[in-house]
C-alpha cells in the first residue's frame, strides 16, 4: 500500500509499505478516506523532534472499518469511524481519571512521569517519532488502530469527511485551550496564530461566548482566513509589535486570555535562531513570552502549541507579579469528541471553511512543502488516498 514516509528533515517521500495487520486483541485495521496535514507535523517535518528511521506520518484521519480484533466489540466491519490522536487504552490510571494523553500502557519503551525531552514521555501518538510509541500513522492507505474499542468513534450518517475529520485533533484541541480559562461573556481572547488550531480556538471563544476575539499572526492571507471564518479582529504582528497593539484595544490592560497557537516554531530572524542553537534549545519560546507580557494581570494563558525542550530565562517572575494563570498540555480528545460530534452534527460548529487545498495522497510531498512554507496561501490540507 501507499504511504506518506518521513525519511530526513524536509525529506517527504510516498512510497509501498507493508500492510498493516492485527498485533492485538482490541486492534483495528482501517482503510483511510481522510487524512490531514497537521501544523505539529511541520515539527517532524523541520528536525524539530528526533526520529531515526523512516516512520509513516500522520495523526489526523478517519476511515471505513475492515478487520477487527476479537475484543473489539463496539466496532464492526463497515463503520466509518474518526480516531482520536492520542493512543490510549481507557483503563489505565490516567485514562480513567480524564487524562487519556498520558496513557501509562500506549508507550511501553518511552514512557515516564518525568516528562524530559528526549525520555520519559507521556502516552503513545499516531505517526509522531518513535518517543511516542513508534506507531505508523494515518497518511497512508490503511492504517492500525490500537485501542480500537476506546478511541475511534462512528460519523453519524449524513456527516461529510471534512466535516468531521478535524474532531481527531485541531477542533478538540482548539476547544482545550478554551475551555481550560473558561472566558464569560465580556472578556476578550487573542488568539496568536491563526492555523488550523488557532482558528478552531477563535471558533471555540465565540461559540464559548467571549466578548471580542482577536486573530494574531503575520502573514495576511491567515489573518484573512481568521476574519471570514471567525470575524475575528487582527492584529498584523509583521507590522505592529502585537503586545501594545493589544493593549491598546482593551483600555491598556491586555486582553483577558491570551491562547498560543504556535508553539515552538514561530517567524524569527537568524539572530534568535543562533541563540537557541547556543542554548540547545529547539526553537523558540517568542509567542509564549508575547502572550505573557500580552495578557492583563490576572489573565489567563492557554498554550496549546508543541514546545519540546526546555528554555532559558523563562519569565517565572513576570508570571507571579501579574497572578497568572497558565494552561498547557496536549488535548484529551476522548474527552471532547463526542460533544463535539453533537455540535458538528447540529452546525453549531463548521470545520470544513479553514480547508484550502484538497490532494490525492500522491502529492504529500509538495503539500507538506506549501504548508510548511506559507505558500499558496495555504492553512489547511486534507489528503484523499
Amino acid at each position: 500500500m501507499k504511504a506518506v514516509r518521513y525519511h530526513l528533515p524536509k525529506k517527504i517521500l510516498v512510497e509501498d509499505v507493508p500492510e498493516p495487520r492485527l498485533e492485538e486483541p482490541r486492534d483495528a485495521i482501517l482503510r483511510v478516506t481522510s487524512t490531514a496535514i497537521c501544523g505539529s507535523d511541520l515539527h517532524l517535518y523541520n528536525g524539530m523532534f528526533p526520529q531515526l528511521k523512516p516512520m509513516t506520518m500522520g495523526h489526523e484521519f478517519m476511515g471505513i472499518v475492515e478487520e477487527i480484533g476479537p475484543e473489539v466489540r463496539n466496532l464492526a466491519r463497515g463503520d466509518r469511524v474518526v480516531v482520536p490522536f492520542p493512543i490510549a487504552d481507557g483503563n489505565c490510571w490516567f485514562c480513567l481519571h480524564g487524562h487519556p494523553t498520558a496513557c501509562e500502557n500506549s508507550n511501553p519503551k518511552y514512557y515516564g512521569p518525568e516528562g524530559g525531552t528526549v525520555r520519559e514521555k507521556g502516552g503513545g501518538l499516531f505517526g509522531y517519532t518513535d518517543l511516542y510509541g513508534g506507531y505508523a500513522g494515518g497518511q497512508a492507505e490503511r492504517v492500525r488502530v490500537p485501542y480500537a474499542d476506546y478511541g475511534p468513534r462512528k460519523v453519524p450518517d449524513g456527516l461529510r469527511d471534512d466535516q468531521v475529520l478535524f474532531l481527531s485533533d485541531i477542533l478538540p484541541t482548539g476547544w482545550s485551550a478554551i475551555d481550560w480559562v473558561k472566558p464569560v461573556n465580556d472578556q476578550t481572547v487573542a488568539v496568536f496564530g491563526c492555523g488550523p488550531v488557532g482558528l478552531m480556538a477563535m471558533k471555540a471563544a465565540k461559540f464559548r461566548g467571549a466578548g471580542r476575539v482577536i486573530g494574531v499572526d503575520v502573514v495576511p492571507y491567515r489573518l484573512d482566513m481568521a476574519a471570514k471564518t471567525v470575524g475575528a479582529e487582527l492584529v498584523n504582528a509583521s507590522e505592529e509589535d502585537p503586545v501594545p497593539a493589544l493593549r491598546s484595544l482593551t483600555e491598556g490592560r491586555g486582553p483577558d486570555v491570551c491562547v498560543d497557537a504556535v508553539g515552538m516554531e514561530p517567524d524569527r530572524g537568524w539572530l534568535e535562531k543562533i541563540s537557541a542553537a547556543i542554548h540547545l534549545q529547539r526553537g523558540s519560546m517568542k509567542v509564549l513570552e508575547m502572550c505573557l507580557s500580552a495578557v492583563r494581570r490576572g489573565g489567563k494563558v492557554s498554550v496549546v502549541g508543541v514546545y519540546g525542550t526546555s528554555y532559558d530565562n523563562f519569565p517565572l517572575g513576570q508570571i507571579f507579579d501579574k497572578s497568572l494563570r497558565l494552561y498547557t498540555g496536549q488535548a484529551p480528545v476522548h474527552n471532547y469528541i463526542d460533544d463535539l460530534m453533537m455540535l458538528v452534527q447540529e452546525g453549531k460548529i463548521q470545520t470544513d471553511d479553514i480547508i484550502t487545498h484538497r490532494l490525492p495522497l500522491h502529492e504529500a510531498p509538495w503539500a507538506y512543502e506549501i504548508f510548511n512554507g506559507k505558500q499558496d496561501d495555504c492553512v489547511k490540507v486534507v489528503l484523499k488516498p
